[in-house]
């Protein structure tokens, strides 16, 4: 693997200590598990850790970050205004609590949530955001991967102001409970005629969330159409797992594009992971090759996936998957 270091000179911070605000993902009443592994990076940093939670009805969400240890103040900017959390909205509300409270770094988790409102930050604080760490090394000093994981690099910055999203695979979750954070009301005063809230369409499921599954069962283009995944979905039904995708196999239409896995898709970790039907591209490692143990199935032998996994199926996927059903059902 590549070792790449850069050195990003800007105005340089004077004599500020390290003090950090944590942007809370949530859903108006519980905090996105991811949170919990950004607020690890954060108390990595050193200085007190503050959390801003922003939404129209909010009150929930901002008591469960106030549990999370590590976390000593809750900002709570809750307002009709920050419906949906739009990042024009949002982004208004952080310059506010930043412009009052000086902070050296600011966080927000490595998703979409997070990767839409920093950049747009770093635009009014004329900073460059800095995406995706998986190691911090000092208060301005990370680390982070290019080249979809197969270069790392050590990037410095004295940027007076560390914007920055963390993938939450590197680091280890806070726990959820046994905080006491005090919670402060922010004045919302957000003027956004840019962007209207209208509405969320979203996929219901009886499975565990894709990003934060303990056991995941991904199919790819081996699967050869959207019916064949029904085997996956029973398979992961029994396990109790979630059902992952690779972008291959979104692309051919056999399943939506919530379900991938990879550089542009989600980023996850879980305990078990088991591609089925999968090469194992260089884009699809980079999303799954934190697992703790990976399990492929595939009848190329060959296949790049076998490189990174920790047990390795030869075999037709269309006989292993239902052996594996009927082995659980008996």
């Amino acid at each position: 693997m590549m070792l790449h270091t850069v050195r990003r000179l800007v105005s340089p911070t004077l004599g500020r200590f390290a003090s950090t605000l944590v942007l809370v993902e949530h859903d108006g009443s519980a905090v996105n598990p991811a949170t919990l592994n950004t607020v690890t990076a954060a108390s990595r940093l050193g200085g007190p850790v503050h959390a801003l939670v922003a939404g129209d009805a909010c009150q929930e969400a901002a008591a469960a970050a106030a549990k999370i240890p590590g976390i000593e103040k809750v900002f709570v900017a809750e307002s009709d205004a920050l419906k949906g959390q739009v990042a024009e909205a949002v982004s208004a509300v952080l310059l506010d609590v930043q412009s009052k409270n000086n902070y050296s770094h600011i966080l927000a988790n490595g998703t979409v949530f997070g990767k839409n409102i920093l950049p747009r930050l770093g635009a009014k604080l004329d900073v460059a955001p800095i995406s995706d760490i998986v190691d911090v090394k000092s208060e301005n000093t990370f680390v982070r991967t290019i080249y979809a994981g197969n270069a790392v690099q050590t990037l410095e910055t004295v940027d007076p102001i560390k914007l920055i999203t963390v993938r939450g695979t590197a680091f280890e979750a806070a726990e959820a409970e046994g905080g006491s954070a005090s919670t402060e009301a922010v004045e919302v005063a957000v003027d956004n005629d840019k962007s209207k809230w209208l509405e969320a369409k979203l996929s219901k499921s009886d499975r565990p969330e894709l990003a934060s599954a303990n056991i995941v069962i991904s199919g790819g283009r081996g699967l050869k159409n959207g019916e064949n995944f029904e085997m996956l979905y029973t398979l992961a039904d029994k396990m109790g797992a979630a059902v992952g995708a690779s972008r291959a196999a979104v692309d051919a239409g056999y399943v939506p594009s919530d379900l991938q896995v990879g550089q542009t898709g989600k980023m996850i970790a879980p305990d078990l992971y088991i591609a089925v039907g999968i090469s194992g591209a260089i884009q699809h490692l980079a999303g799954m090759k934190d697992s703790k143990t990976i399990v492929a199935i595939n009848k190329d032998a060959e296949a790049p996936i076998f490189q990174v996994s920790d047990y390795g199926l030869v075999d037709d996927l269309f006989k292993a998957v239902p052996e594996m059903i009927n082995s659980i059902e008996g």
